[in-house]
């Protein structure tokens, strides 16, 4: 028998606690071996030793009556082996209870994340045996804790009533528990009251303040309860540098990040992968790429938020093929991604406009099992959008069953940013009737369809009625989105006294609209006051410059265009020559105004002269009005017949099947007369959209 009740001897028994079992049934069992025996089983979390030791209670009739010690001890070791309905039998069977028999069951339910049936069985305890059984600080805090985890304030704040009443408030983990719930559910008022009215803080209990002031985004009584602790000279625990990290990161205070970061490489706080991974993330969002980076490599241990947190950081500031090539790396390591790195991913392709990118990372994330993930869904509809494939986007909306806010204005502005104004303001009015309430970027898209389709009257409806019926405080982006709308109607006096009377500090990015529209609609006398204004702004802006020389010369006003080419020439800018580019079979191809320098740059100038010629003779005629007025007709056909998105295009219908859309990216340098030769749908500009445009074109025919 010996060996045997060795090899069954669990971890950490005593051999005096395992002869107790072996002992004959006739044997009684003493009350100190019997509880110190479960108390270990439940330690180690053998189940089937305990169900042993529960049997043998029952047969030497220990199991009812007074034995009170050893069946709580049975709840603690099912609730620490998550047998919580074996737990809650022994518990029901007891003839008499005390406050550990109420304590142990509500322990074992939160440990296993059971929060509602702690707030059920706490009022059974309340109601039933309040004045038999009081309970005590270990039973307050546990569900308080429970109350935070599922949101109920009001609950928790009955329960604070309580323990004010029991004067367990003095308890330090009592009041970590309530300052956790009133921080957690967003009531930092109450926090901070129990905060200074209870005496005696730890480093814990700062933690969980400041934890939930950066969450809730309470800045400044985030930074003044970090100044608090420092004050108070408290030991910082690696939780403390997590939430200070994450202040940083929130207040974009670099300064502050590295004098944390300089504090932690002093003290004797591991650089575990979390706090390494909050580290990344701070410098990361403080715009500090190459410091998150060096922060990465140097980590020891890292995993999938490590890695992610690495991605996001070059990601967010437009190092958008460092971020594919890191994801490479992680792959070679054989890291798993999750669902947050396909997000940030899906971002990068759709900053890359790479949409054969874009669908190899749709199919890993659909075989890794996060297809139904709301936030990989939301990012799959931005890819899609953003590099041309709307109607890829509105298959994942639609396959979409939880939705939320991010999603519906991911595809409302997607179908704006297509030029198709009616689905967008369809979407939108689909979107009132599921009680979603649209938030300032609604507003932006649906602003934006609106002068689409050119429907001012409706723009101005949303404008200043169903915003303020919202609630939402129009800013200088809905502002600049009504000067668009008034703009592309034709409408410029009116934009230009809507700037004009409107108490705002308008930016070049507005005054830029109303260019754009004066040159398109001709209004060179009001476009020249227009350029000006920018100029003044932001006197080294290029595509200003640009636009203004052509407008002095589409009127003739060849001095002002010399005046214009000398003021570029002393403050040193150079217009940068438009580029497109598109994928095809996964290599993208760059094409520059007037390229000589592609392969196949001979059969791409052949492509064109067939396609201009038979487009003249469908009565094309190529705008050359911003060509030197010095050149020849000839030649200024030249100028505008290679421009880089025809290009492209000409590619692109060379080198893809005939029934196949083609994609063109198209650079922020962009003529205007393009469009006039290939059909498109129309995108809006890029002052208002700092992706560069995506053009779709379907054929009409062959090989047109």
């Amino acid at each position: 028998m010996q060996p045997a009740a060795a090899a069954a001897k669990p971890p950490g028994c005593s051999s005096q606690v395992v002869l107790a079992l072996i002992r004959p049934p006739y044997f009684t069992m003493h009350l100190p071996d019997t509880v110190k025996l479960l108390q270990c089983l439940a330690r180690a979390k053998n189940l089937v030793l305990g169900k042993v030791v529960h049997a043998r209670l029952i047969v030497s009739n220990q199991y009812f009556g007074d034995h009170v010690l050893e069946i709580n001890s049975l709840i603690n070791l099912y609730s620490k082996c998550a047998e919580l309905e074996y737990a809650r039998q022994v518990f029901v069977k007891m003839h008499k209870r005390n406050v550990v028999s109420w304590s142990a069951l509500l322990a074992g339910l939160f440990q296993n994340r059971m929060d509602f049936e702690v707030l059920r069985l706490f009022r059974s305890m309340v109601w039933q045996e309040f004045d038999l059984c009081q309970p005590n600080e270990y039973i307050f805090a546990t569900v308080l804790s429970s109350c935070s985890n599922i949101g109920y304030l009001s609950s928790g704040r009955q329960c604070h009533g309580h323990v004010l009443k029991s004067g367990l408030v003095f308890h330090q983990y009592v009041k970590n528990a309530l300052v956790r719930l009133y921080s957690m559910l967003s009531d930092i008022v109450g926090a901070m009251e129990v905060l200074v009215s209870v005496p005696g803080s730890d480093t814990c209990t700062y933690n969980l303040l400041l934890s939930g002031l950066v969450e809730n985004n309470y800045l400044n009584e985030a930074s003044n309860i970090l100044r608090r602790m420092c004050a108070e000279h408290l030991m910082w625990n690696s939780a403390t540098y997590i939430c200070s990290f994450g202040l940083c990161a929130r207040l974009k205070h670099l300064i502050l990040g590295h004098q944390i970061h300089n504090q932690l490489l002093k003290s004797d706080v591991d650089l575990d992968v979390f706090v390494c991974s909050a580290i990344i993330d701070m410098y990361g969002k403080c715009r500090d790429v190459s410091s998150a980076r060096k922060v990465f490599d140097r980590s020891q241990d890292r995993n999938v938020v490590s890695w992610t947190a690495m991605l996001s950081a070059y990601s967010q500031h437009g190092f958008f093929e460092e971020s594919i090539k890191l994801f490479c790396d992680m792959q070679f390591e054989e890291i798993a991604p999750n669902e947050s790195t396909f997000s940030v991913l899906l971002n990068s392709s759709a900053g890359l406009l790479s949409l054969g990118f874009g669908y190899s990372l749709h199919t890993l994330a659909e075989k890794k099992g996060f297809k139904d993930h709301k936030n990989v869904g939301n990012s799959l509809i931005n890819m899609y959008s953003k590099t041309g494939d709307i109607e890829a986007a509105n298959k994942i909306f639609l396959g979409m069953t939880n939705r939320d806010l991010i999603t519906w204005n991911t595809i409302i502005c997607g179908y704006s940013h297509h030029g198709l104004g009616n689905k967008s303001l369809a979407l939108f009015k689909e979107m009132l009737k599921t009680n979603e309430n649209p938030n300032h970027v609604t507003f932006v898209g649906v602003l934006m369809a609106c002068g689409h389709l050119g429907n001012v009257e409706l723009g101005f409806y949303f404008f200043y009625h169903l915003m303020k019926q919202k609630g939402i405080e129009p800013g200088l982006e809905h502002h600049t989105c009504i000067v668009g709308l008034l703009s592309k109607a034709g409408r410029l006096n009116e934009a230009k006294e809507f700037m004009l009377s409107t108490p705002i500090t308008w930016d070049a990015i507005a005054w830029r609209t109303l260019l754009n529209a004066c040159n398109i609609h001709r209004n060179y006398t009001l476009g020249i006051q227009i350029g000006n204004i920018i100029l003044n702004l932001d006197p080294n802006d290029v595509g200003t410059h640009t636009l203004l020389s052509n407008m002095h010369a589409k009127a003739n006003k060849w001095s002002g265009v010399a005046k214009i080419r000398e003021l570029m020439k002393k403050r040193n800018i150079k217009k940068e020559p438009g580029l497109s580019w598109l994928e095809i079979k996964n290599q993208t191809h760059v094409f520059v105004s007037d390229d000589n320098g592609h392969p196949e740059f001979v059969e791409i100038h052949a492509k064109l002269k067939e396609l201009f010629h038979k487009i003249k003779l469908l009565g094309y005629v190529p705008d050359t009005c911003n060509v030197l007025h010095d050149v020849e007709d000839e030649q200024k056909e030249d100028y505008v017949g290679y421009h880089s998105e025809k290009l492209a295009v000409a590619y692109a219908i060379l080198r893809t099947h005939k029934d196949a859309p083609i994609h063109t990216d198209a650079g922020a340098s962009i003529a205007p007369d393009p469009n006039q030769s290939v059909e498109a749908d129309p995108a809006p500009s890029v002052e208002t959209d700092p992706t560069p445009p995506i053009r779709t074109y379907q054929r009409r025919g062959k090989n047109t």
